[in-house]
C-alpha cells in the first residue's frame, strides 16, 4: 500500500501559523531535529486531542540544503532551492529556510500551542527565520478583496495534483510547497476602480465569478498562473492566507503543494517575467515578495522511519513500482495516525 501522506490537503480553516526556522550546525542539532521527525505525530496528537473538532494539523518541510545535513542520499528528485526571479523592476526573491511547519486549525490557540511545543523540543538545535500568523477573511478573501483559492482542486484531484508517485518512488507519497510573502500597496490598489481590479485577477470581485475570455486580459492573475501541459491543466493545491498588523506591515501569505515543483516555478515565470515576455501579472505592481523557499514534504511513514542514529535516508517500504496516487493513497486528515511517542501507547 502506499505511504499515508502528510495532510497536505487538508481542508481550509479559519487560522493558520507558518514558521520558517534554519538549523544550526552540529552534530546535537542534527540529532534533535531527527528526534523531532518521529515524534511529530504523537505530539500533534497530543494537543489536538483537547479540541478535536478545530481540526488541528501540520505539515513539515524540509529545505535542500538541510535534506544534506539531515538525510544525505538519496534525495527527493526534483528538491532544491528556491529559484530567484528578477525581470524589470519585479523580483522574486529567495530567503533562507532549512525547516517548513504548516499549522493549521480552526482556532488560532492551538496553532501556537503547537507551535511552542515543537520550538520546544527543538530548543536551541534551530534559530527562526521567519514566523507568520495567518487568518481567514470573511469568506475566504484576501485584502485586495477577492476570494481567493476558488480553483484549487478537490477529492482525488487535490491528491493527484500534490503526491509524488511512480515517478519518484522512493519518496512516493511525499509532495513539494513553494512559500512566499507578499506585502500589498493597499492604498494604490484601493485607488484603481473594481473593474480595473477585475481585469487585473481575472474574476469578479462581488460574485467571484471568471471573467469570459473576450473581457479577460492576457496579462490577469489566473490566465498567466494556468498552467497547461498536453492539453491537460496541470493543478496545484494553495492555502493562502491574509496576515499583518493594522499599523504595520501585512500581504498575503502564498503556499502551493504540488507534485512537483516545476509546476509553481512557471506560473512565477509567468507572472514575474510575463508571457509572453513583458506580458507580466499587474497584480505585482501593487504587491511585492519578501521571501521564497522550497520545501520537500516527505510522506508521514517516512517521519515516523526517522530514527536519532540514521544519518542517511532509507527507502520507503514498498516504494518500488508504487503506482500514482489515483491508485489508493488515503486521505490523511490531519492527524497522521502513525505509531506512538518512541514506544508508548497512543491511549498514554
Amino acid at each position: 500500500m502506499p505511504p499515508l501522506p502528510q495532510p497536505v490537503t487538508a481542508s481550509l480553516t479559519r487560522a493558520a501559523l507558518f514558521l520558517v526556522v534554519a538549523v544550526k550546525p552540529g552534530i546535537d542539532q542534527r540529532t534533535r531535529v531527527r528526534s523531532l521527525c518521529g515524534d511529530l505525530a504523537p505530539l500533534l496528537r497530543a494537543v489536538g486531542f483537547r479540541a478535536p473538532d478545530a481540526r488541528l494539523s501540520c505539515v513539515m518541510g524540509i529545505g535542500s540544503e538541510a535534506w544534506d545535513r539531515l538525510f544525505g542520499q538519496p534525495r527527493p528528485a526534483e528538491l532544491h532551492t528556491f529559484r530567484e526571479i528578477r525581470a524589470g523592476g519585479r523580483h522574486a526573491v529567495a530567503t533562507p529556510g532549512d525547516l517548513f511547519f504548516h499549522i493549521r486549525a480552526q482556532h488560532f490557540d492551538l496553532c501556537f500551542e503547537l507551535a511552542t511545543q515543537i520550538m520546544a523540543r527543538l530548543v536551541d538545535a534551530v534559530a527562526p527565520v521567519d514566523e507568520v500568523h495567518g487568518f481567514r477573511y470573511f469568506d475566504a478573501r484576501d485584502l485586495l478583496g477577492f476570494v481567493d483559492g476558488t480553483e484549487n482542486p478537490t477529492g482525488q484531484a487535490a491528491l493527484d495534483a500534490t503526491l509524488i508517485g511512480a515517478e519518484d518512488a522512493a519518496f512516493a507519497g511525499g509532495s513539494y510547497v513553494i512559500v512566499q510573502k507578499y506585502l500589498h500597496d493597499l492604498a494604490g490598489w484601493n485607488a484603481l476602480s473594481t473593474e480595473e481590479q477585475e481585469r487585473i485577477i481575472g474574476r469578479t470581485k462581488l460574485s467571484d465569478i471568471e471573467l469570459d475570455d473576450a473581457t479577460k486580459p492576457a496579462s490577469a492573475h489566473n490566465a498567466l498562473t494556468t498552467i497547461v501541459e498536453d492539453g491537460k491543466e496541470i493543478k496545484i493545491l494553495r492555502d493562502n492566507m491574509p496576515f499583518g498588523r493594522a499599523g504595520g506591515d501585512f500581504g498575503t501569505y502564498f503556499i502551493g503543494y504540488s507534485r512537483s515543483p516545476r509546476t509553481i516555478e512557471q506560473m512565477l515565470e509567468n507572472m514575474f517575467i510575463g508571457k509572453p515576455p513583458g506580458n507580466y501579472d499587474r497584480l505585482l505592481d501593487f504587491s511585492r515578495a519578501v521571501t521564497g523557499t522550497l520545501f520537500f514534504v516527505p510522506s508521514a511513514m517516512f517521519l515516523e522511519n526517522v530514527t536519532v542514529d540514521e544519518p542517511t535516508a532509507a527507502v520507503l517500504p514498498g516504494a518500488t513500482g508504487v503506482e500514482q496516487p489515483s491508485a489508493n493513497l488515503p486521505v490523511p486528515d490531519g492527524s497522521l495516525r502513525i505509531g506512538s511517542l518512541k514506544g508508548k501507547h497512543d491511549h498514554e
